[in-house]
Parts: C-alpha cells; sequence; structure tokens
C-alpha cells in the first residue's frame, strides 16, 4: 500500500468513527446560548469576560445560532465559556466510495465521448452489454490509479 493509500485508509478509519458518534443536533438558540443559559450566566457577565457590551455577546449567540459566526470567534466565546470547540466534517459515504464513485463517473463520461466520436466516424459501438460495466470498473480502477488530484478535475 502506498503512502497515499494509507493516508486515505487512515482519513476513512478516523472519519467513519466520527460517523458513528454523531453529535447531538444544535439548539435552536445554538449552543452558546444554552450553555451559557444552562451554567446560570447571564450574557452580561460573558460580555465582560469576552470584553465586549452585553448587546454585542447577544449578537454572538444569534450569528452562532444562524450560521453565520467564524471559526476563530466562535474559539474565543467557547474559551470564554471555558468550552473546547470541537470541529470536524464528516463524510456521509467513505472516501474511498466518494473516490470510486467519481472515477465512475469520469469513465462514464469517457465512454460516452468516445461512443460520440465513434458514431460521427459512421463506427457506431454497439448498444451497452454484459460486459459493459465491468470495462467501466476497469476504467474506473485504472483513474483511480493514475489521476491522482485530476480526479475532480
Amino acid at each position: 500500500m502506498n503512502a497515499k493509500e494509507l493516508r486515505l485508509a487512515q482519513m476513512d478509519a478516523v472519519l467513519q468513527d466520527a460517523a458513528r458518534h454523531p453529535l447531538p443536533p444544535r439548539p435552536p438558540a445554538g449552543w452558546l446560548r444554552a450553555i451559557r443559559e444552562a451554567l446560570g450566566m447571564t450574557s452580561g457577565v460573558l460580555a465582560e469576560r469576552l470584553g465586549v457590551t452585553a448587546s454585542g455577546a447577544r449578537k454572538l449567540e444569534q450569528a452562532e445560532a444562524a450560521d453565520a459566526i467564524t471559526l476563530g470567534t466562535l474559539r474565543r466565546v467557547a474559551e470564554a465559556l471555558e468550552c473546547d470547540l470541537q470541529y470536524a466534517l464528516v463524510p456521509r459515504y467513505p472516501l474511498r466510495e466518494m473516490r470510486r464513485q467519481q472515477a465512475l463517473q469520469l469513465a462514464q463520461q469517457w465512454q460516452l465521448r468516445a461512443g460520440r466520436t465513434m458514431a460521427l466516424e459512421a463506427q457506431p459501438i454497439d448498444a451497452p452489454s454484459e460486459g459493459t460495466q465491468e470495462r467501466l470498473e476497469a476504467m474506473a480502477q485504472e483513474i483511480l490509479r493514475t489521476s491522482g488530484s485530476r480526479l475532480w478535475d
């Protein structure tokens, strides 16, 4: 297994583990407000810890609830609440499968392009046969083996 394959396998393992332990859904008013209120902390106290006005602290809570806060700001407010910000992108499917599907799409595009070219040259390709899927899979494997980052072009 080469270094790229090893990194892919390691990342898949880490991310699939994260997918098996999903976070609870964000409270409607956002995590910042929910945690602050659960602690019994006023927005004034949070504001003081952040060095902003109480109105500014409430605006930060509203921004988080509306997905309009930067990670840096969210990290700063989390710190003021004595919390750690944990951040991850969790793929819906294993990365290896995402790459295989992309390669398969490319193989299908290449096959369609070749078919149109052959038809223009009065050499039409027969209708898809039993071996078509196997050929597409073989092309996809070759694309994965040789394309690198061009897979997504």
